[in-house]
């Protein structure tokens, strides 16, 4: 599970602790004896990238669509290899149905662009005091205006609508693109799950390094910096981590009311980082101290739950069914229905990939049909609130005989790792 850095930044690190890239780790939190574990891996090659264009180009032609305006981000990233942020200054990609890529990108930044550019396409710069949005329209127009233009989903708001109003009379229909995107990202090739798998590797060192380094009056922002060194002296990039709490791991996305490790508390740690942009989402929650009758039941039956969800997921079925199978079972133990507390109140889990959340989802209404090669993480916890919650994670991808694990379940509360 994930939350996006506005919502971990409106948390504070007392209640628990939060991080993206780059955070840094307090003094003497190193990860001492750890290496990297990510030497061998290898990003994306530029065959793969074009491969994955010509799908892209093939399934706009087969749909009558003109082209895809794509802005920065994991979508430009997979298509093209292009990494860069968002800012306000635009860089996007108009994709036609056939023939080159056009980039748009500041001036400025042209040759950053260049460096993980990885298919053929023209890059056209703008300067400060000239329209990005004028250049993609043009984009637009010079690919002939044939059929509608389709807008990757994320892309922000005012960059379709001052493109097309840039068009002029040459105004684009403007259609949604998700279809086309999940068309060609939601079946992982054997180059991605290599990645996800280095990924994995990396976060579940760091989650075991960590889990030893465990003391009391400890608090969340000191077992941060712990996951944040280890990772990142295993070789991944870090991403994202939540470290929870005692009454803070009955919120899944925590609390600002300040906890320490004490006897008998509840430490729930949420994971991720990348390789070559490619993620892990680990969870693992146990007791330090003794363990009480409660806890070690509703641990139990977190993973339980995980094992059905494993168990239920198959070649054609639809992702809705695992999550259906594994809320059937958790109200035969009287937990809340409907998504209510106290129970499983999110979905038992979600796509991954090039980012932490990805369609499709394992959530009850969702019909996707289960394929080889996609992949999900399994997290079905359960929270009690005022009292504790458990959360257990692991990633998974789909063969034609049934789910693969990335990382082992977890053993049992006494060996979470």
């Amino acid at each position: 599970m994930r939350v996006s850095r506005r919502e971990f930044l409106a948390l504070t690190a007392a209640g628990a602790a939060i991080a993206g890239r780059g955070t840094a780790a307090p003094a003497g939190a190193a990860g001492s004896g750890l290496t990297a574990l990510t030497r061998a891996a290898s990003p994306i090659d530029a065959a793969e990238h074009g491969a994955r264009l010509a799908k892209l180009q093939g399934l706009m032609q087969q749909q009558g669509t003109g082209a895809m305006l794509i802005e920065s981000g994991s979508a430009l990233q997979y298509f093209t290899g292009i990494h860069w942020w968002r800012s306000e200054r635009t860089t996007a990609a108009l994709v036609p149905a056939q023939g080159a890529v056009v980039v748009v990108t500041p001036a400025f930044e042209e040759p950053s662009i260049r460096e993980t550019l990885r298919v053929p396409a023209e890059v056209r710069a703008w300067k400060e005091d000239e329209s990005p949005f004028a250049l993609l329209a043009a984009a637009w127009r010079d690919q002939g205006r044939a059929g509608p233009l389709a807008i990757e989903p994320t892309t922000r708001y005012f960059i379709l609508e001052q493109v097309a109003s840039s068009a002029g009379a040459a105004r684009p229909n403007l259609v949604p693109g998700d279809d086309l995107v999940r068309a060609c990202r939601m079946v992982k090739s054997s180059s991605e799950l290599a990645l996800m798998q280095a990924a994995n590797n990396v976060t579940m060192a760091a989650l075991r390094h960590t889990h030893g380094q465990i003391r009391p009056g400890m608090q969340a922002k000191e077992i941060l910096g712990l996951v944040v060194a280890a990772t990142e002296q295993l070789g991944g990039s870090h991403e994202f981590t939540l470290v929870l709490l005692n009454e803070a791991s009955a919120y899944p996305h925590g609390s600002i009311k300040p906890q320490q490790v004490r006897a008998g508390s509840v430490i729930l740690i949420d994971t991720g980082c990348s390789v070559h942009g490619y993620q892990s989402d680990i969870s693992r929650s146990w007791v330090y101290g003794e363990i009480s009758a409660r806890q070690r039941e509703l641990w139990d039956t977190v993973k339980r739950g995980q094992e059905l969800a494993l168990e239920t997921a198959k070649i054609g079925v639809a992702a809705g069914k695992v999550d259906q199978a594994v809320r059937a079972f958790y109200e035969g133990k009287g937990w809340s229905r409907d998504y209510g507390l106290p129970g499983l109140s999110h979905r038992t889990g979600h796509g991954i990939g090039m980012d932490v959340h990805e369609a499709p989802y394992l959530v009850r209404n969702d019909t996707t049909p289960l394929q080889p090669g996609m992949c999900f993480s399994d997290e079905p916890g359960l929270y009690v609130p005022g009292e504790f919650g458990i959360r257990l994670e692991d990633c998974w991808y789909m063969t034609e005989s049934g789910p693969k694990l990335f990382t082992p379940l977890a053993h049992s509360i006494e060996q979470p790792v």
